[in-house]
């Protein structure tokens, strides 16, 4: 991201904000995307995304890593969403079966795959598999402990094989 546009941010200039949402909002509403279901917490999680990142973009002292940040504030706010809604459970019963009414021709998007998981073991894929976060910062992130962590992803893997097996992708 250029300096001077992130510079620009800082002092609450609209049209650079406006900029800076142009290059980043398709970006950042795939992380999104990654985390939520419902296309109306995308939005919100979207929204609140860019809301906290335009007013705290003075704490940013680094423009170089802009993207980065801006990145980690959406993963937050998708967190946040599904533990305000309540959708963060972390289980290892399988909620959902795959009927013949759902099948879907996945054509490989690991997008769709991920909507079968529960939302934890989601978010934590996500978290792990995705971008990058060891076990213990996840743990850390959702009030779990370590080895829940690592046995969720282990649970997300299974069954995102088994996605793949059961779809013939």
């Amino acid at each position: 991201m250029e300096r001077e546009l992130l510079l620009q941010c800082q002092r609450n200039d609209r049209n650079a904000q406006r900029k800076v949402y142009e290059k980043m909002a398709g970006k950042l509403y795939s992380v999104c995307r990654r985390y939520l279901k419902n296309d109306e917490d995308i939005e919100e999680a979207l929204a609140d995304t860019f809301y906290k990142i335009f007013t705290k973009i003075d704490q940013l002292h680094n423009p170089d890593i802009f993207e980065a940040w801006a990145r980690k504030i959406t993963v937050n706010e998708c967190l946040q969403k599904l533990r305000t809604t309540k959708k963060l459970h972390i289980s290892i019963e399988e909620n959902h079966i795959i009927s013949a009414d759902e099948h879907v021709s996945f054509e490989k998007d690991i997008l769709h795959l991920l909507n079968f998981l529960p939302e934890g073991c989601r978010a934590i894929f996500n978290l792990f598999a995705i971008e990058g976060y060891p076990h213990k910062e996840i743990a850390v992130m959702l009030s779990i402990s370590e080895g829940t962590s690592k046995s969720q992803l282990n649970f997300a893997r299974k069954k995102l094989q088994e996605l793949l097996v059961n779809q013939n992708i």
